[in-house]
């Protein structure tokens, strides 16, 4: 009895220093001003583990290896402060209590993590736990039962009124379990019966977890003999719609047995869920920092390099470099931090051989952070079932896209697609969001319900051209601008915003050095096949290392992560020229309705490709020559759907040359600064308001 003393003097003082009492005392004083009685009043009370060991080591332990009877002994505070203090006059036993402990977070130690790929689970008594996980599939929000009142059927009992028996809802225990007709009275055991009106219902939700790990099986990752299986994570009352499918969380739960008959499942009552936040941070590799201080003299020199450099295992340096300088510049506009903030930039490749294209990106897709490669007979957006669980719900699973939030969602060769598939992809690019069906009668609803998912990601996909690659460098077409793209509908260009022409070096004989990387990497499998570009590894441009001795923050060596970190601002000539360069398309390709054939979210790509240049070219300010870049790929792209305009630049614009050695990085300088002026006359001649204050040279 001493003992249990001392622990309730602990909770009050804890209670009294985390203004838990406060809290508790402006509750009462809410629920004193309802008209209505209840059975039962729930409190709330937020615990921090560290904080508490400070006022009572032993009533720590209590909570964190068994929070149920540390549940009790809160409710028993609680009671006893509400009748000392005269609180509310409602609360006559301790029955009405409902006491809920949400743990802030656990000790960082092995016995309290829970990784969601070990077996068996859970074993022993029932305690909190902490684990990370991603969102694939989430229920709609229904209704529970908190606590019912029940009366003994006997009325010379004196329990037949009063708040006597009274059940709550406990970690684990079905709806049957607190709302059950074979209770007896525990005084005359006579059945009880419940008194409807006094029952209180709250929120619950369920949600799918999985280790994040699982995703490989998704990417480019070679395959293994794992298996992972997702868990259910029950999300009761203020938790509810606090995950998102798709999104990465930390987790504090406490694991429990689900009795169902004949079958007993496992699952997680979660107490407090956060956000998951990378902390790693990361650094450029040496090989990088050497030749970004070396082409310094030039803003265009070092992501020219880079992405001649890149996928060199797969192509050869120089083939499609326009495409590589892409998918960097997409890589670098993802990251799971902020993925609501970033801009989005999809790439689509046009080519007359997709499979070199669809290598290329499937190379690429392996150095994004989350990345999947969906397969076209698989749910790319989203899809509908019936919960399992009993919840008599609709259950919504996450398909690739959604997967792949914060990343890349790689298609592939789009003509694999069926029209529905490529009908609803269209529509979900250009509203971004996944719009999801539940008919109301198949889910026991009275009426359907249309839910909007949102989707953060960036899509790769690849296109076969139906024309030649000479007929590429005319202008004059009319019908999809310069090139037509065979077995897709010609709307699918309009909703990835960059589209790219993957043209080969050599057009009459355009596979000749692809055939050449090809043999040379089956003659000499082992001897690098250009040791100019060669020094500029795979990890160079994605490693993962750890810091010296234990304890040490995870430090990642990569370009890419460093680029994604950079928090990049906008600077005003280079926002003037992306504003007057947008006024002046808008304004040429317009026709006699006044509709352009320009969207108003062309704005956005523009940004986001100048941001994305700038970050790849390690600089936190986006300067005037990184909106050119951004400029020539929008025109390109343009060009390519709705054909030319007064600003005519050759398809190759970026890379108007081979990279070969010091002399043609010059030579495309001059060439990039040729086209800035050409775009500084364009944007003066048909967008004068855009360009007032651009300084004219």
């Amino acid at each position: 009895m001493s003992e249990v003393l001392a622990l309730q003097e602990a909770a009050v003082s804890y209670l009294d220093r985390s203004g838990g009492l406060l809290r508790l005392i402006e509750e009462c004083r809410s629920f004193e001003g309802s008209p209505q009685n209840e059975a039962i009043y729930r409190f709330r009370f937020l615990i921090n583990p560290s904080d508490l060991i400070d006022v009572s080591p032993a009533l720590a332990d209590r909570v964190l290896r068994d929070p149920l009877a540390a549940t009790a002994l809160f409710k028993s505070v609680c009671f006893l402060t509400i009748k000392t203090l005269s609180l509310m006059d409602q609360v006559q036993t301790e029955n009405q209590v409902s006491v809920v402990l949400k743990l802030t977070h656990l000790p960082p130690f092995p016995n309290y993590q829970l990784n969601l790929d070990e077996f068996p689970r859970s074993d022993g008594h029932m305690r909190p736990l902490a684990m990370e996980g991603l969102v694939i599939a989430m229920t709609r929000v229904t209704k529970y039962t908190q606590g019912a009142r029940f009366l003994c059927t006997d009325e010379n009992c004196p329990c037949a009124e009063g708040f006597y028996h009274i059940r709550v809802h406990m970690p684990g225990a079905t709806e049957s379990a607190t709302v059950g007709g074979d209770f007896s009275c525990l005084l005359c055991f006579s059945p009880l019966k419940e008194d409807v009106k006094s029952r209180v219902l709250g929120d619950k939700q369920l949600a799918e977890l999985i280790d994040f790990k699982a995703l490989d099986v998704l990417g480019v990752q070679p395959l293994s003999s794992l298996r992972y299986q997702s868990v259910t994570l029950f999300l009761r009352d203020e938790l509810c719609n606090s995950m998102r499918i798709g999104q990465r969380y930390h987790v504090v739960g406490i694991p429990a047995h689900v009795h169902q008959w004949p079958s007993i499942t496992w699952s997680i009552e979660a107490s407090s869920i956060q956000p998951w936040i990378a902390e790693r941070p990361s650094r450029v590799s040496k090989n990088f920092q050497v030749l970004h201080t070396a082409n310094a003299c030039s803003p265009w020199r070092f992501s020219a390099i880079v992405a001649n450099c890149f996928a060199s295992q797969v192509v050869p340096p120089g083939l499609y470099n326009t495409l590589k300088l892409v998918l960097l510049m997409s890589l670098a506009q993802t990251g799971e931090k902020d993925a609501d903030a970033r801009h989005c930039l999809d790439v689509l490749a046009l080519t007359t051989d997709t499979l070199i294209a669809d290598r290329l990106m499937t190379y690429g897709l392996g150095f994004a952070e989350r990345g999947v490669r969906h397969q076209a007979v698989g749910e790319l957006l989203a899809s509908v079932s019936r919960d399992e669980r009993g919840a008599g719900t609709a259950n919504i699973h996450a398909g690739s896209a959604l997967l792949a939030t914060g990343g890349i969602c790689l298609l592939g060769d789009l003509s694999k697609y069926r029209k529905d598939k490529i009908d609803a992809l269209q529509s979900s690019m250009e509203s971004r969001a996944v719009s999801v069906f539940i008919p109301g009668k198949k889910y026991g609803e009275d009426a359907d319900q249309q839910l909007s998912l949102p989707l953060h990601c960036n899509f790769w996909a690849v296109a076969g051209s139906a024309v030649p690659a000479k007929k590429f460098a005319r202008f004059d077409s009319a019908v999809l601008g310069s090139v037509e793209v065979a077995s897709i509908p010609y709307q699918v260009p309009e909703s990835f915003g960059l589209v790219v022409q993957c043209r080969e070096a050599l057009e009459d004989y355009p596979l000749l050095p692809q055939v050449a990387h090809a043999l040379k990497q089956a003659v000499q499998p082992r001897e690098p096949l250009y040791p100019a570009s060669m020094q500029f590894s795979t990890q160079d441009y994605k490693e993962v290392g750890s810091g010296n001795g234990p304890g040490k923050t995870l430090l990642r060596v990569s370009l890419l992560a460093h680029a994604q970190g950079l928090q990049v601002e906008l600077r005003p000539e280079a926002e003037r020229i992306i504003q007057g360069y947008y006024m002046a398309s808008r304004r040429l390709r317009s026709d006699i309705a006044q509709c352009s054939s320009v969207s108003a979210t062309s704005i956005k790509l523009l940004i986001a490709l100048a941001e994305a240049h700038s970050k790849l070219s390690l600089r936190t300010q986006v300067l005037e020559e990184d909106a050119v870049i951004a400029v020539l790929l929008c025109e390109n792209a343009i060009t390519l759907k709705h054909g030319a305009s007064a600003l005519v630049i050759p398809p190759s614009a970026v890379f108007p040359c081979d990279l070969r050695d010091l002399d043609s990085l010059h030579r495309r300088d001059l060439a990039l600064k040729q086209l800035h002026r050409q775009i500084l006359q364009f944007v003066f001649t048909y967008a004068p308001a855009g360009s007032s204050n651009i300084i004219e040279e």
